[in-house]
């Protein structure tokens, strides 16, 4: 779900308007743009990622190398992972979110807002359900 830009667009669009491969196809060396929505653009508008390491079903991990958290932190590296929950495996995961970061300026705050809002976003998995149609 976290690669595919049509289904994370609609899981939690007042955080994440819309995202769109500029390059490639979810990959590593993907160029990923994410337009935030309403509940984050005071602090950040858009993101510009490039994906780093996929591991189907397990993990992605992307530097940002564009936009208002560029501006703030460089490097500024983000893995989200997933593990299967034992005897669940097809039902549930435990997600985690993890980042590496150095401030481009010691007057500029650790990124607790985009932990926050990662970690909301992450939540907001559970709750969508997504429609499939039968042809």
């Amino acid at each position: 779900m976290y690669r595919d830009n049509e289904i994370i667009s609609k899981i939690y669009p007042e955080m994440l308007a819309r995202a769109e491969y500029i390059e490639g196809d979810g990959s590593p060396g993907s160029l990923r743009l994410f337009r935030m929505g309403p509940a984050v653009s005071s602090y950040v508008k858009e993101s510009m990622q490039k994906i780093e390491k996929v591991e189907v079903g397990r993990s992605v991990t992307y530097r940002v190398v564009g936009g208002d958290l560029r501006d703030m932190y460089d490097p500024y590296r983000i893995t989200f992972s997933f593990a299967p929950v034992e005897g669940k495996e097809e039902e549930k995961c435990i997600a985690e979110w993890k980042a590496e970061y150095e401030l481009l300026n010691s007057s500029m705050p650790p990124p607790d807002k985009a932990r926050d809002a990662a970690l909301g976003f992450l939540k907001s998995f559970d709750k969508f359900k997504p429609s499939h149609e039968v042809v």
